[in-house]
């Protein structure tokens, strides 16, 4: 990390701005090159899960979820807050899920490769479900 980068960081742990002054000011330290590649992420706004009832099923209710991506990437940078010696105890959790990750070594970039590989995935539930998620 160079060091603009972690002075932003720094002041932002010490409050000396807020989390959009950080963004701004990280975001004006990005090259040609990345800034191109932050405006294509920026492409999906929203995560959409929906699930709809399927012939068998019981329970006629919809579900339909839309979680804006702003929320999700701002989620993402409030784990750096998360005190290091409280990482084993929430990869020890995460793997009691079945999530096999280091939460320490989660990024920006792994959280937009993971939204663009779920994007307009269908799943059937045993003939009563339907869950799809998609991007929008």
């Amino acid at each position: 990390m160079n060091e603009e980068r972690k002075k932003i960081l720094e002041m932002l742990q010490q409050g000396k701005i807020t989390v959009e002054e950080a963004e701004k000011l990280l975001a004006a330290l990005l090259s040609p090159e990345e800034s191109k590649s932050e405006a294509q992420k920026s492409t999906c706004k929203y995560l959409r899960v929906v699930v709809e009832p399927g012939p068998q099923s019981e329970d006629r209710d919809r579900v339909n979820i839309r979680v804006p991506m702003k929320l999700i990437r701002a989620g993402l940078k409030w784990a750096a807050f998360v005190p290091k010696h409280a990482h084993s105890s929430i990869n020890k959790a995460l793997h009691e899920k079945g999530i096999e990750m280091d939460f320490a070594q989660i990024t920006s970039e792994d959280i937009e490769e993971l939204v663009s590989q779920l994007d307009d995935l269908t799943v059937e539930v045993e003939g009563k479900e339907k869950v799809r998620i998609c991007c929008e």
